[in-house]
């Protein structure tokens, strides 16, 4: 059985906005079975004090994947991400995460695996930033920019004055939308990759992408995968504790949300950091 029957239940204003119909099905589902505080945020700040302000009581968080990541983040921020037990009712459009985590995505099954499921503890990673991530870590690769098609040309042309003067006058009088061009933008083509101190990838090896999830007994288990030329390069596989990347600026994607640029960020394994109410096997 769930560890507490004295629930507190917030449901996050988008999933409120996006689905009403599933938030009022789970409303009903655990308020017949427990006894249940509501709380309705209207923002980030009312989320937060209601989390802070919770008590005894068990919190339910009504939302997607970013509502979710919320309530982890500002629990580990309060250091009291340990000892609280987490439930989820996943109500959104951006549901993934919930999904990979094994909370049913139904809002019947969900709230009934809040009033009758276990307790699981969960691997996390923290970054140097005291960031978290649940699920899946991914550094994609670099994404072409868009600049105008005549950039190049005029910054040729500083040393002539009068050819820019007719260059404007041309483009005034003769309307057309502007033409662009691609060119490569900065992203993660050169990266240096470190499991517990060991490099994996360096600088020299250029790489389409990188992954870090959290795996079994405290590890991260990391993919790189090199730039292919040809034949279709094989990934780098490697599991460690810590994980540093490093080099040209960078983004990143953790769970839902996007990060960066940086320069370098290293994340740690914290086994069993966090727990989360499923349902039992069976």
């Amino acid at each position: 059985m769930a560890t507490s029957d004295q629930l507190l239940v917030v449901i996050d204003p988008v999933a409120r906005r996006t689905d009403g119909e599933s938030v009022r099905i789970a409303k009903d589902v655990l308020s017949a079975g427990a006894n249940m505080k509501l709380c309705l945020p209207e923002g980030p700040e009312e989320f937060a004090r209601a989390l802070e302000r919770r008590g005894s009581r068990r919190p339910v968080v009504v939302g997607d994947d970013r509502a979710l990541l919320r309530a982890v983040s500002l629990l580990h921020r309060q250091r009291e991400l340990a000892e609280c037990v987490l439930s989820v009712v996943p109500v959104g459009s951006v549901l993934s995460l919930a999904r990979s985590l094994g909370v049913p995505t139904g809002a019947v099954a969900a709230a009934r695996a809040v009033l009758d499921g276990a307790e699981q503890r969960l691997d996390l990673l923290v970054d140097d930033s005291d960031g978290v991530v649940l699920g899946a870590l991914r550094i994609p690769p670099a994404t072409p920019r868009e600049v105008p098609a005549g950039a190049t040309a005029v910054s040729a042309w500083a040393g002539r004055p009068w050819l820019r003067t007719c260059q404007f006058l041309v483009r005034t009088l003769v309307a057309r939308p502007p033409r662009t061009t691609t060119v490569a933008g900065p992203g993660p083509s050169r990266l240096r990759v470190e499991v517990d101190g060991v490099t994996v990838v360096d600088l020299d090896q250029p790489v389409e992408a990188v992954s870090v999830t959290p795996g079994d007994s405290g590890v991260a288990e990391v993919e790189v995968r090199p730039l292919s030329v040809g034949a279709e390069a094989s990934p780098v596989l490697a599991e460690g504790r810590t994980v540093t990347v490093s080099g040209a600026d960078f983004r990143y994607r953790a769970d839902a949300v996007v990060s960066g640029p940086v320069r370098t960020r290293t994340w740690t394994v914290r086994e069993g950091a966090w727990g989360l109410t499923l349902p039992v096997p069976g």
